[in-house]
């Protein structure tokens, strides 16, 4: 009974200790399943602004304007993730390294998805990206270092910078830094079989969507930017894409090398034949509005700055007033300096400038020397050159040479002083010693004649 009664007690206790922990079993439960829980938060889609900002052209300065205008905007509207849609051939390494240094120091996520081709400067660009996604067929690499004129660069300073920083961008995000050395120095070898990389000297590195995603270089592949979008964990029911404005646009068209040229033609022939043949007016319009739009498009893709349009407006002014002021050539010029100064400063390129403005010079030249001729009675050299004529029906009678009377001989009627009056051949003639004085009566003879000026000199009787 005894033994019963002490089972009993001790099945009452375990059940009180039971009641007495459940309350904190419970606790300890819900603890637990806390991150659990927690996590599954963490898997919903971010929700909020999404900003696509597309480069979809040759890296320059134009671009960096734009792109950021797009990290503002961005940046305003309180974005959670930027996604810049990338298909570009590359371009200027100095706005690549811009472009690179806005895309890894901006306080929003940023991701790159290459839609196309992210060669040479635009690899650049994609690795700065906290991600990168590519879409099925397109292409990473290709940055190795060319001219203007497309040939290799070869300078061993230039190649160790870029290559630097293409190293240093791949390495911000745990990628593989020999492979984007590969991408640009054809002179190493890179051997990456775990990767399915392999350069042999000579070769640049070009990774397709597969093997980037292989090596890598890529954290996934999608379809679409919304795919992108998504397999990132950001929601896709906020999303803006950038567009350029019209004035961008017509930035874009306005800087084409070719389009340069042809305004600066216009603009140099307008100008100067509206100074060298005036009252016509439609030129100097033309040449104003081709000037206009030059600075307007290197202006709006962030070339040129106000002081460019400045150097411009004087060294006009100076070339016009070259033409009313005699300063010895000197306003002349310096209103070329000027001129060429705010030109070349407004473009991207002053090699692109000079070689521009070359050829506009020589072709301008060849124009304004045809419409000179053509209009020659219109010019303004005409205020320079006497055109009236002294004719008889005006009154003015012109002064005969009297050939007739060198070796004349006659007598003079007053004193010759050096000047007076002498007869000669029967006829009172105004006449002029060499200098000698010649007294009235005395016999004399003509020795020259210049114009209406008759020389003689005294003769013996």
């Amino acid at each position: 009974m005894k033994k019963i009664r002490k089972m009993a007690a001790a099945g009452i206790s375990v059940l009180l200790l039971v009641l007495f922990l459940l309350p904190f079993a419970g606790a300890a439960s819900a603890d637990q399943t806390a991150p659990r829980a927690a996590g599954a938060a963490s898997a919903a889609p971010k929700s909020g602004p999404v900003f696509i900002i597309p480069v979809d052209q040759e890296i320059e300065r134009g671009l960096q304007s734009f792109l950021t205008r797009g990290f503002q905007e961005a940046a305003n509207y309180g974005a959670v993730l930027i996604l810049l849609e990338i298909d570009t051939p590359g371009g200027l390494v100095s706005s690549a390294e811009q472009i690179g240094m806005m895309v890894r120091d901006s306080t929003i996520p940023t991701a790159a998805y290459i839609k196309g081709d992210a060669a040479s400067a635009g690899s650049y660009i994609a690795l700065n990206a906290g991600s990168i996604i590519m879409k099925p067929g397109s292409m990473i690499g290709a940055a190795s270092l060319v001219d203007g004129k497309g040939d290799s660069v070869d300078d061993a300073k230039l190649v160790s910078y870029w290559k630097s920083k293409m190293v240093g961008a791949a390495e911000l995000n745990g990628r593989d830094p020999e492979i984007a050395a590969g991408m640009m120095d054809k002179n190493i070898v890179v051997n990456k079989p775990e990767l399915g990389v392999s350069k042999a000297q000579g070769q640049i590195i070009a990774l397709s969507s597969d093997e980037a995603l292989k090596a890598g270089y890529a954290d996934s592949i999608a379809s679409t930017p919304e795919e992108a979008i998504t397999s990132l964990g950001y929601s896709t029911d906020d999303i803006f894409r950038v567009e350029h404005t019209g004035a961008e646009k017509m930035s874009h068209f306005l800087t084409n090398p070719i389009v340069m040229t042809i305004l600066l033609f216009i603009g140099i022939a307008g100008i100067v034949i509206e100074m060298l043949v005036p009252g016509f007016g439609v030129p100097g319009i033309i040449g104003t509005l081709a000037f206009a739009l030059y600075f307007f498009g290197n202006y709006v893709a962030g070339f040129a700055g106000s002081e460019t349009w400045l150097l411009f407006i004087l060294g006009l002014v100076m070339l016009v007033l070259e033409l009313f002021v005699p300063s010895f050539g000197i306003l002349g010029l310096l209103g070329s300096v000027l001129l060429v100064a705010g030109v070349v400063r407004a473009a991207y390129s002053y090699t692109h400038a000079l070689f521009s403005l070359g050829i506009a010079f020589a072709a301008a030249a060849v124009v304004i020397a045809i419409v000179a001729v053509t209009f020659k009675e219109r010019g303004i050299w005409n205020r320079f050159i006497l055109q009236d004529s002294l004719t008889k029906e005006q009154g003015f009678v012109p002064v005969l040479e009297k050939l007739s009377l060198v070796g004349a001989s006659g007598v003079s009627i007053t004193p010759l002083r050096p000047a007076g009056t002498a007869s000669l051949n029967g006829e009172r003639v105004d006449v002029v010693t060499e200098g000698s004085f010649i007294a009235a009566g005395a016999s004399i003879s003509v020795i020259k004649v210049e114009g209406g000026r008759v020389v003689v000199k005294e003769t013996a009787e």
